[in-house]
């Protein structure tokens, strides 16, 4: 059998215990993303929900957090204005190397979450 695989449909991330209007105030204020309402069952689990494209960007709570290679990548335009932006807002960035066809950065959330950015050329 081979998956038909469809779409990404949302990625997660995680956030501390307690750490939920501090990741509100960052992912709407300085990412500028709209938080959408989770299901009513999911709720009492914490975390909240966010549109982000054509896809949507979870923040589960999760107690014990390790550092890791895992991140999402985004593609975006506007790369340079969005560092800056970044950069004005104190966020943490990490260089990453060049691969053919895209210029890229990483940042960091308040929570050590990576995310990288990409930009096509």
């Amino acid at each position: 059998m081979k998956i038909q695989f469809k779409r990404l449909d949302h990625v997660q991330l995680c956030i501390p215990s307690g750490e939920q209007e501090r990741a509100r105030v960052f992912y709407t204020k300085v990412l500028g993303l709209e938080e959408i309402e989770k299901p009513d069952v999911l709720k009492p689990r914490g975390g909240m929900w966010f549109k982000i494209a054509d896809i949507q960007l979870h923040l589960g709570v999760e107690e014990a957090q390790t550092k890791s290679k895992r991140h999402p990548a985004f593609e975006v335009e506007g790369l340079e204005k969005i560092r800056e932006h970044l950069i004005e807002n104190n966020v943490a960035l990490r260089e990453e190397p060049a691969v053919p066809g895209a210029n890229r950065f990483s940042f960091f959330d308040p929570f050590g979450n990576r995310i990288e950015l990409m930009e096509k050329v």
